[in-house]
């Protein structure tokens, strides 16, 4: 079972506002950190690319990297229902991969903050690229909060769980290819239940 990390576990947008804050004041270089940490989804490369020139982006984000240990983890918090859906895969022995765009060492302590423990985690993925390490671990369900989660699932020929809790709506994630649209995790349990028994008579 995979997931994605931010607005699907996680809220990360407090500590990505804080960092990109202080990285818009170290550099000089304007960045509207609100509206960024609300569009979450792009690469960070890709983001910081709106508002650095070509060749500032690679610096820039490096040293937003680092300012993340410090600024972005302990600003993280976690969504309602993460804790129980990764408790619900568990109690079916089920296994859980967190795939996500995160720069990997960050994801891991994001996680370590909300004490959310996960079997593996799998960072600097986005798109078809999570698709293939799902694929690799043989995930069946992928859960995501973005268009290019959705696409990640479908590479992996998964079942492509959306959530809400991002920045897109639920026509959006169908749109993208949704096959179930949660509001958030407190909804995943009895889906998850329902969805579990049907592939287990299935096999």
């Amino acid at each position: 079972m995979g997931f994605d990390l931010d607005m699907t576990l996680i809220d990360s947008r407090p500590g990505i506002e804080a960092t990109l804050t202080e990285l818009s004041r170290q550099t000089g270089v304007h960045i509207d950190a609100e509206l960024v940490a609300n569009r979450l989804g792009p690469t960070l490369e890709t983001e910081l690319g709106e508002w650095y020139p070509a060749e500032d982006v690679v610096p820039a984000a490096d040293r937003y990297r680092q300012l993340y240990v410090e600024l972005g983890v302990p600003g993280t918090t976690l969504l309602p229902g993460a804790q129980d859906a990764v408790a619900a895969v568990r109690e079916v022995g089920g296994r859980t991969l967190v795939v996500t765009a995160k720069y990997e060492p960050n994801a891991v302590l994001c996680l370590a903050h909300v004490g959310l423990e996960v079997d593996h985690v799998f960072g600097w993925l986005y798109g078809p690229a999570k698709g293939a390490k799902l694929a690799e671990h043989g995930a069946e369900v992928y859960v995501g909060d973005t268009p290019p989660d959705m696409t990640g699932a479908h590479v992996a020929d998964a079942v492509a769980v959306a959530v809400t809790t991002g920045p897109h709506t639920s026509d959006e994630l169908v749109d993208a290819g949704a096959h179930v649209v949660l509001g958030s995790l407190v909804e995943f349990r009895p889906w998850f239940r329902e969805w579990f028994r049907d592939w287990a008579s299935s096999r």
